[in-house]
């Protein structure tokens, strides 16, 4: 080995044929150790799997301790009871099965738990508590003849709750039909179906309300009501024709038994 001047800087000239023994010794062992990492790789990696799996389970053992204590904790709040069902749920599927409602719960960790509620699932526009009413075809009829005020008044009335166990309100009968797209009540709606209702018929055929209602029972005036407790509703063609054959001068009853008194 000797050293050359070049300029400014020096050349290191190295004979032909020097190499240092340990070098060559040095260079195999990188290739070595490669060979010998593939190999013990997919043992290292299972066995990194198996513990990472204890490991995993062990933690999940420990939170889960953890976990029942401060749920039972006595100042644990309901914020606090959402976060730990958060941290220790993965997901919720539900399936709608016969005669109720499945549930598969993916805990963290990987285990399973399966329920079944036994709740009766209703037709759209049917509620719980009275399956055998259609609630989306009543508030239709019921929103062509009275507001939605008088709508909420006429369903407490008749027992009738909303999907969630509450009475009905006037933005609740509002809300109800803006979900299923039902018209608002307009003034002037019924005239321009030619109809009136039972107080308009008594005063055009100038009794008292209570006498066309007899009238309606009796089946001399044709009448329609939407449910029980709902106005009834008359044509007005109906009510002039049985105006007209004089209809509404109802004379009394003949009795032989009832006195008549003339007065002066």
């Amino acid at each position: 080995m000797s050293l050359m001047p070049a300029g400014n800087t020096m050349l290191l000239i190295q004979p032909i044929g020097w190499w240092p023994a340990n070098w060559s010794a040095a260079g195999t062992q990188p290739l070595r150790r490669s060979r010998k990492s593939k190999t013990t790789l997919p043992r290292c990696s299972q066995n990194g799997r198996r513990r990472l799996v204890l490991k995993s389970r062990k933690r999940s053992a420990g939170l889960a301790a953890i976990s029942q204590t401060a749920w039972a904790h006595p100042a644990a709040t309901a914020s606090m009871k959402k976060r730990i069902l958060r941290a220790a749920i993965h997901e919720i599927i539900v399936r709608k099965e016969d005669g109720g409602i499945g549930f598969v719960m993916h805990w963290q960790g990987g285990a399973h738990t399966a329920l079944q509620s036994k709740v009766r699932i209703t037709e759209a526009g049917h509620y719980r508590w009275n399956d055998g009413v259609d609630l989306v075809a009543q508030i239709s009829q019921l929103a062509r003849i009275i507001p939605d005020r008088q709508i909420a008044r006429l369903l407490n009335r008749c027992g009738v709750v909303t999907g969630h166990g509450n009475g009905w309100s006037e933005p609740r009968v509002r809300s109800f039909r803006n979900h299923h797209e039902i018209e608002v009540f307009r003034e002037g709606e019924l005239a321009e179906r030619g109809e009136i209702t039972l107080l308009e018929a008594a005063q055009r055929l100038d009794v008292a309300p209570m006498t066309v209602h007899r009238m309606v029972t009796l089946g001399r005036l044709q009448a329609k009501q939407v449910c029980r407790g709902a106005p009834w509703v008359l044509k007005a063609a109906d009510v002039a024709e049985f105006a007209k054959n004089g209809g509404g001068n109802r004379p009394p009853p003949s009795d032989a038994a009832q006195q008549s008194f003339d007065f002066q």
